[in-house]
């Protein structure tokens, strides 16, 4: 995963032309028509972060681009991007401190000081390719924030075992980083996996009314006591906790969709949310 015969240490794509298309301009066409395929919907005030989905482009990039088309027209020095591991599991977050992530839209500057200061915020914070080579979750917003936002320096996570206690954690490590930064945060998540779309839906209800309440510690209660679901778990409840302490008073769910909206089967589908939290 080393790219060039400098040693320069580059993450390169690992999901171009299947998770969405490894063609510059038909990527940069997929997303352009996800973001005007939308209806208006203005989100007035400072925005500090947001969830968005981490499927294949055709199940989960429309919803993902209700949350990315609020950032047209802004401008910000550094994007973090927290997601959950699929691939490999370990305790903590590993944070890739590297010199960019690439895709096929080009490489994205990894924010290496900032990156580097918050993991020495947390025990549990370490720089490592650990969880990143093969991850998808992270990798799937890039093209989104390139396209929106052109230029940006990131700080890429990814977080292994997903406990309440180590998101909290986490979340005011951010926090403390970001707080002065012109910065954004994001959770990479989808929602319940593989149930009956009516069931699908009522699981799904209870994450988004406590995304819209703002209420991590009912949106973790909610999980824990199985009423519903969300792979990114973790990642939502650090960004919420880091997104409050950054000054942001309000969370809105902008879209939900689950993949049976797309494919007419309604059997088993999987739930997705585009959320936003700013300050009013």
């Amino acid at each position: 995963m080393v790219s060039g015969s400098n040693g320069h240490r580059i993450r390169k794509p690992a999901v171009a032309g299947t998770f969405y298309p490894d063609n510059a301009g038909v990527l940069k066409e997929q997303i352009d028509f996800f973001l005007e395929n939308l209806e208006e919907q203005e989100i007035k005030g400072e925005i500090y972060g947001l969830i968005s989905p981490h499927a294949g482009y055709m199940y989960s990039g429309q919803v993902a681009a209700a949350g990315y088309k609020q950032l047209l027209g802004r401008d910000y020095d550094v994007v973090l991007v927290i997601s959950p591991s699929h691939r490999e599991y370990f305790k903590g977050v590993s944070a890739f401190c590297g010199e960019g992530y690439e895709t096929p839209l080009g490489i994205v500057p990894v924010a290496e000081e900032l990156c580097r200061r918050l993991t020495e915020q947390s025990d549990l914070i370490f720089d490592s390719w650990t969880g990143h080579q093969e991850e998808h979750a992270l990798e799937v917003q890039l093209p989104f924030l390139q396209r929106v936002l052109g230029e940006f320096r990131l700080i890429p996570l990814v977080m292994g075992d997903q406990n309440y206690d180590d998101a909290i954690e986490i979340g005011e490590a951010i926090a403390r980083i970001l707080r002065h930064e012109k910065a954004l945060v994001v959770a990479s998540s989808d929602l319940s996996h593989y149930y009956p779309a009516e069931v699908a839906e009522k699981m799904d209800n209870r994450v988004i009314r406590q995304v819209n309440n703002y209420n991590y510690e009912e949106l973790w209660n909610d999980i824990e006591m199985k009423h519903s679901e969300a792979c990114g778990a973790g990642p939502i409840v650090a960004a919420m906790i880091a997104t409050r302490k950054m000054n942001a008073n309000k969370s809105e769910v902008l879209l939900y969709r689950h993949s049976g909206h797309v494919t007419g089967d309604n059997t088993a589908v999987v739930g997705y949310l585009s959320a936003v939290m700013y300050r009013v």
